[in-house]
């Protein structure tokens, strides 16, 4: 497709008579305009003319290339129809060549690019609030280390705060050995809970949280000594649910790391940009932003949020030398993300690095936003159980004498979860429902690794090497071309993703492409046919295999080859 459009856009250049920037060429919304659109619209104030009449002018000089069977302008679009025949052998031929690679590029070559996702916070379960920064994350880093960036996968653990002084009162007050011992980060949670009720009755609680926090951050052998088991109980815990979800991560410092250098990091602030005492506190003030102050010191000279991930920043952009730092947080944090950028502009510490914030919608559950501390919260391991088990009973009815079936059961319900949340566009809210995070009906992670499974067992039945030779010309039936035009756009719909930051776009396309697959196989035979066409059409499915396992693969979910 590439080698499509770069002699499509030479084509171009000589009917406008200047140069044409290849990123212009579009794939229309609706194949029946064409393969490839030409928008005029930019040329419209130089050529004092109108879109429309300039999409005329354009596709009357045009000398199209071989390959083009027919240019035609519609409204302000100049449009181009390629040859069947030519679409067909490019486009199986890239994806036998490149397998794996097929829709990668090299855009992001010898550049590195930082995913900050998941971080949730120590002493505390693993809710399924939690999930929606997991996977988006984990499939933006998949799509960017696809488009050849090295990616660092950054686990920003939420691991220091004044919540760490009231989780050291409620130990101190409740806390008990034995029961910690038993039951780990679930007594953790029952005495965090029980000082949210309990500081409803005893506002002076928060006053000892503030204080033990402070201790926390002096360094104070106790608190520190507490913390510490804190943390190891939680990163335990964590690692069994990373490890279902088949994630991992380059790095798991948390905003403790960074408390050691939270003395530099404020006076190189200082140093850079205009601060002042307000209140008592030490902040950055940009009122003149439209935005509240940054508070680098509490009044009781602890640090916050913003002084933390200042520290992060400064410390990232020093060590790992990135073109874009990405922080995959809930879009209530919006204004903490524009405070920071803006800070790190003012201190000029900035300077190529391009700073940005995956905003995406809350999660509730019965339109109730959910909260470890009110105990309104839904465990991610209670979820992806129930997935598996719905998944066992659905292989049980539909297949049961498959080989491994706790293995697939596995895959096929933890990617129903993980796709029903990517294949929503991210800045949606979402309301947690048991049964739509269970459905396998639908536009479903599980419909779409069903597609796969179907596909592998064509080519087991075929039961020999996929054919070095078939003629393209006898893909004729529309629905044949209509799969290979939707093969063709996978790589431009990776790229689409990765600049919008929006694994939706993904997903979206591989329902699209299963739908298209199903609709073909269902109207064309493929095993019974005569040789040639049953190789043709071999090769067809294989390239369709091959695309759905590797767009699958960009979104954190397995491609099974049985279902």
């Amino acid at each position: 497709m590439e080698r499509f459009k770069e002699q499509i856009r030479s084509a171009l250049c000589i009917a406008v008579g200047q140069e044409v920037d290849i990123g212009l060429l579009e794939i229309p919304p609706n194949t029946k305009l064409g393969d490839f659109a030409f928008p005029c619209f930019h040329l419209a104030k130089a050529l004092k003319k109108s879109p429309a009449e300039i999409a005329k002018t354009i596709a009357l000089k045009l000398q199209p290339p071989s390959f083009v069977a027919e240019v035609q302008p519609e409204g302000a679009y100049v449009n181009f129809r390629i040859k069947p025949q030519e679409l067909a052998k490019a486009t199986l031929q890239t994806i036998e060549q490149r397998k794996e690679k097929y829709g990668s590029s090299e855009a992001g070559k010898k550049k590195t690019v930082l995913v900050e996702f998941s971080s949730p916070n120590i002493a505390k379960p693993f809710g399924i609030a939690h999930l929606r920064s997991t996977v988006i994350g984990n499939a933006l880093r998949e799509i960017f280390h696809f488009q050849g960036y090295h990616v660092l996968g950054l686990n920003h653990l939420g691991d220091w705060g004044t919540q760490f002084g009231a989780l050291l009162v409620a130990y101190n007050e409740w806390g008990d050995e034995k029961e910690l011992e038993r039951e780990g980060i679930w007594h953790l949670l029952s005495i965090y809970m029980k000082f949210g009720e309990e500081s409803k009755i005893r506002p002076e609680l928060m006053d000892e949280a503030r204080e033990w926090f402070k201790r926390l951050e002096q360094g104070e052998s106790k608190a520190v000594e507490l913390w510490e088991m804190f943390r190891e109980l939680s990163l335990s815990e964590f690692h069994r649910y990373y490890a279902q979800l088949n994630i991992s991560f380059d790095s798991y410092h948390g905003e403790a790391f960074y408390r050691d250098k939270l003395a530099d990091t404020i006076e190189l602030v200082k140093s850079k940009t205009k601060t002042e005492m307000s209140e008592g506190a030490l902040i950055v003030d940009l009122k003149r932003h439209n935005m509240p102050p940054v508070i680098l010191l509490k009044t009781n000279e602890t640090s916050t949020y913003h002084t933390r991930d200042l520290a992060a920043a400064i410390y990232r952009m020093k060590e790992y030398k990135p073109v874009k730092i990405v922080y995959v947080v809930d879009a209530r944090q919006c204004l903490h993300f524009q405070q920071l950028f803006k800070t790190l502009e003012l201190c000029k510490l900035s300077k190529g690095v391009e700073f940005v914030h995956v905003d995406f919608g809350k999660m509730t559950f019965e339109g109730k936003v959910m909260s470890t501390r009110e105990g309104n919260f839904i465990l991610l391991e209670e979820v992806l159980d129930k997935a598996i088990e719905l998944a066992h009973k659905i292989i049980d009815e539909k297949n049961p004498d498959l080989h491994n079936k706790d293995s697939i059961a596995s895959q096929v319900g933890i990617g129903a979860i993980i796709f029903a949340d990517l294949v929503n566009d991210r800045v949606r809210d979402v309301d947690f429902s048991w049964d739509r995070a269970l459905s396998f009906e639908g536009d479903t992670g599980p419909y779409v690794q069903y597609a796969h499974a179907r596909i592998c067992a064509i080519l087991r039945k075929y039961s020999r090497p996929l054919p070095q030779k078939y003629d393209p010309a006898l893909f004729k039936t529309e629905v044949e071309s209509e799969l290979i035009k939707k093969l063709a756009e996978f790589p431009p719909t990776v790229e689409s993703a990765a600049r919008h930051l929006r694994p939706s776009i993904i997903a979206r396309y591989l329902i699209e492409l299963a739908q298209v697959f199903n609709a073909f196989y269902t109207r064309c035979p493929v095993l019974p046919e005569a040789e040639e066409l049953r190789d043709a059409r071999i090769v067809l499915c294989d390239a369709a295999r091959q695309t759905l396992h590797n767009g699958l693969l960009l979104l954190g979910l397995h491609a099974p080859s049985e279902m």
